[in-house]
């Protein structure tokens, strides 16, 4: 295995370059985007870049050994099962409040909080306690929940609000982001694989790597990112007063203002989910695709590391074929192939569904094929590449961006409970059995994904033979520009 995870890494390598010269290719010459000519506008952005890519990086650094971690200081798989429940209950938990706290709180201060919280869920992993160790995951799954509304809640504001530039110059921020996204996770992997396993400084390493890098996204916060309030005029985040001063009459009727906002966006989204049958088979999509990746997250590691793999070079093989579909993707949709997304998104089931089926048979009991689950786990990556900006782009097209943001968390509720149920089934049945990573459990829950993949498949074409004709699900298709 770990001739083959670094053989693995090269091919991969290769294979992303090749991909994104040739989606750079596929695409029409344009002329340079006015944003790109204005030097406030790429000030702008490199500074709100400079914080969030270190948030993400941090983030993607405790990717590669969490498990390992846990195996590492002892614990039954059922009892790391019951680790990554509580991680996902809080994200549940947590989502409201992550969505009101930015307006509540003040934006900046959120994600200062952010650093805070993330910090501190990083040092709980070197306790080998079971309770501080679920205190941590907790603190991460409020951390996750802020990394996904905070930082972004901050930009759009300035950007629209302060800065008054262009909104159609926004996607080109978060677009230059998911760029340096796919390439962060793949270093986060080769520097904990390096930490943790070249240096021998055992599987916590990387968690420690975090906290500095938290730190320094703080600093940027903190700092520059005051600063920049401080030059647009504001001197702090209009959503609050001075960060030690009492609240005052306006700053709780702000507060109360957040709350009845946030509740009218979830109350809108519901009636937007219920009233749109497009909306509801998107969500159930959604809903099944992306819980079954949070099992994946469990188990990828329990399969593969009983056989020797280096973690850190897997973890980074696993984001070099999610990058490879998406350049995949890229060149699709492309002028020269005009492939359209929903079509895509039906690839993207079917090699979910494939990978899981091969997984049912590579993890049979006495008989694991860790090489067949090996791949079976890079074409779900690359599933993965192929199915986020298909699915985005479908959101974009189906959802009012008025009632986006509530009609996406609704989607999360579901997401998040089938996960859950997932892995507490995972674990009432090694439980039960007194099995570890070789007993049935793992192949059983294998199975079950495959099923929620079918049932993901069959939706998918139930909303491509709704909208056949509906020009909002196809790349011809026109709305507003915000919308693409």
């Amino acid at each position: 295995m770990l001739v083959t995870a670094y053989l693995a890494f090269a091919l991969l390598a290769a294979l992303c370059v090749g991909l994104e010269l040739a989606a750079r290719r596929a695409l029409p010459p344009q002329p340079a985007p006015t944003a790109v000519a204005n030097p406030a506008f790429r000030g702008f952005q490199t500074l709100f870049l400079r914080g969030y890519l270190l948030a993400l990086w941090a983030d993607w650094l405790q990717g590669p050994y969490l498990y390992k971690l846990y195996r590492h200081y002892s614990f039954l798989e059922s009892q790391i099962a019951i680790l990554y429940v509580c991680g996902l209950a809080s994200c549940v938990l947590f989502a409201p409040v992550a969505a009101w706290l930015p307006q509540a709180l003040g934006r900046r201060h959120t994600c200062l909080l952010f650093c805070l919280a993330y910090s501190a869920c990083c040092l709980t992993k070197l306790s080998r306690d079971y309770f501080i160790l679920i205190l941590g995951r907790v603190l991460g799954g409020l951390s996750t929940s802020l990394l996904a509304t905070a930082f972004e809640a901050w930009y759009v504001h300035h950007h629209l609000g302060v800065r008054d530039f262009p909104h159609e110059w926004i996607p080109s921020t978060f677009a230059r982001a998911a760029g340096w996204n796919h390439g962060l996770a793949v270093g986060a992997g080769l520097v904990a694989n390096l930490l943790a396993e070249w240096a021998g400084l055992g599987p916590v390493a990387p968690f420690v790597l975090a906290i500095p890098c938290l730190a320094a996204c703080g600093w940027v916060v903190l700092w520059d990112w005051g600063k920049e309030e401080t030059e647009g005029g504001l001197g702090h985040d209009k959503s609050q007063g001075p960060l030690l001063a009492p609240p005052s009459a306006a700053a709780v009727a702000s507060h109360i203002s957040a709350r009845a906002r946030f509740w009218h966006a979830c109350r809108e989204g519901l009636r937007c989910l219920l009233s749109d049958r497009r909306v509801m088979l998107l969500g159930g999509v959604q809903a099944l695709f992306e819980s079954v990746l949070y099992i994946f997250v469990f188990l990828w590691t329990p399969v593969l590391d009983p056989h020797g793999p280096p973690l850190g070079i897997i973890f980074s093989c696993l984001m070099a074929a999610s990058m490879a579909g998406s350049a995949l993707y890229r060149l699709a949709t492309s002028a020269r192939y005009r492939l359209q997304p929903a079509h895509l998104l039906c690839v993207a089931m079917l090699l979910a569904f494939f990978s899981f089926f091969m997984l049912t048979f590579s993890t049979a009991p006495g008989q694991p094929r860790p090489r067949e689950s090996f791949l079976a786990f890079l074409l779900l990556e690359l599933g993965c590449g192929l199915y986020f900006p298909a699915v985005g782009f479908l959101q974009a097209r189906v959802i009012p961006e008025e009632r986006r943001a509530g009609v996406l968390a609704w989607f999360r509720v579901p997401l998040h409970l089938l996960a859950c149920l997932g892995l507490l089934a995972l674990h009432g049945e090694v439980s039960g059995t007194g099995g570890g990573e070789a007993g049935s459990g793992t192949r059983h829950m294998f199975a079950g994904c495959a099923g929620m993949m079918l049932a993901a498949l069959l939706a998918v074409v139930s909303l491509f033979a709704l909208g056949r004709h509906d020009t909002d699900l196809r790349l011809e298709g026109t709305r507003g520009e915000g919308d693409m």
